[in-house]
């Protein structure tokens, strides 16, 4: 009976750990699609996803030849890591990190198509080493980033994927090292789920950090002990206990991602309800009362001094034009246009540049993650970028 629970354990937890997934996914849909940051975020979220793919239909056909995506993937998953970290971080890895990390994937992405388990435990050891070692290396370099050149929120995007590595990192050791730990089933799909909760959070802009960690902590511990007391009332033994426990986290962890999935928007800090309740007496002291909101805390503001190298008049055809100037945005045909655009972005390191409407002309800065951004934050942007102007436009013009 042990035995074939901890077949179906194993394809359960691996069905959780795609519904997980796919979450995050479609959610991604809502925000920038073509932003390089986004691109890699899916690539590695398609490579775990082909990962349990495989695992699932390991367990469900029983044909080996379904090892081959796992293995494949186990591969590529510290890549896409190094990827992800480096847009998130907004810096290259060291070469010797890159060549490490790329070599070891495209090794072990050959060693995948040699059927059968002739060359294991090697190759699995190897590949163990292979992912440790670089999330490990993924995890220094997340560390030891420069917090000065991140605004708040990409600083703790890069601190709750360096959170999440410590909890998946030990997961997915256990999986390799499955017999010498006498463990009945394979638990790397719980640190995935916790990966899913923490990039929801990322994806919807919200800016907790502890609490979700808390939240997320709590709603384990409960599962556990719900699973500890189940597997002792039963009898089960010791791996009916994990198998017990293992299920009621996976499968708590589901709901709460699923909830939070389509709940998420509704609690995530829209600048409207920051909006709403800002003392609207210059513009650049209603942005100050906007501080508690992430995107406008670190916002920058550029004044006539810092605007003296550009032209004014062509700074004014961009700004009719483009009262909220995207880095994403196409660029016009102009070419000195062109240029001012292009120094503008280099200089200010922006993503978003608000025109305020006042007279000398100020400028307003802000660097917006990608994961961050969708047409629901584009249109709170034009409406901030309104009210501005309106209350330069009203005699709020006057900062000094």
């Amino acid at each position: 009976m042990i035995a074939s629970a901890n077949i179906m354990t194993d394809l359960i937890l691996s069905l959780c750990a795609l519904i997980g997934l796919g979450c995050v996914y479609t959610s991604l849909h809502h925000q920038s699609r073509d932003d390089p940051i986004t691109r890699r975020f899916r690539f590695a979220l398609q490579v775990v996803m082909l990962l349990f793919t495989g695992r699932a239909l390991v367990v469900m056909t029983g044909g080996m030849w379904f090892r081959f995506p796992v293995l494949l993937a186990a591969s590529l998953v510290p890549l896409a890591g190094l990827l992800l970290a480096e847009g998130l971080l907004r810096r290259h890895a060291p070469r010797a990190m890159k060549i490490y990390i790329a070599g070891f994937a495209a090794l072990f992405a050959l060693l995948s198509l040699w059927y059968g388990p002739s060359i294991d435990p090697l190759r699995l050891l190897g590949l163990l080493i292979y992912q440790i070692s670089g999330f490990a290396m993924i995890g220094w370099l997340v560390a030891t980033r420069d917090r000065s050149t991140l605004s708040m929120a990409e600083n703790q995007s890069a601190g709750r994927l360096g959170w999440v590595l410590i909890v998946l990192v030990p997961l997915i050791a256990a999986d390799f090292l499955l017999i010498a730990l006498r463990l009945p089933v394979q638990l790397s799909a719980i640190g995935v789920l916790i990966l899913c909760w923490v990039a929801l959070d990322l994806v919807h802009a919200v800016p907790r950090h502890r609490q979700s960690f808390a939240r997320a902590g709590g709603k384990i511990a409960v599962a556990a002990v719900t699973g500890l007391v189940i597997g002792l009332i039963g009898q089960m033994g010791r791996e009916g206990v994990i198998l017990a426990m293992a299920l009621t986290v996976a499968m708590v962890l589901v709901i709460a991602i699923v909830e939070q999935r389509y709940d998420a928007r509704r609690h995530a800090p829209q600048l409207i309800a920051h909006i709403a309740t800002a003392p609207m007496d210059t513009p650049v002291g209603f942005l100050r009362d906007l501080r508690a909101h992430p995107w406008v805390k670190d916002a920058a503001i550029i004044d006539v001094a810092a605007l003296a190298g550009f032209q004014p008049q062509v700074l004014a055809d961009i700004f009719a034009q483009y009262p909220v100037l995207r880095r994403s945005d196409h660029a016009p045909d102009d070419p000195v246009m062109t240029d001012h655009i292009a120094h503008l972005f280099a200089r200010f390191d922006a993503t978003h540049i608000l025109d305020t409407g006042q007279v000398p002309r100020q400028l307003v800065a802000l660097a917006m993650p990608a994961l961050h951004r969708s047409p629901d934050t584009e249109q709170e942007l034009q409406a901030l970028q309104r009210i501005i102007a309106l209350i330069a436009q009203n005699g709020g013009g006057d900062d000094r």
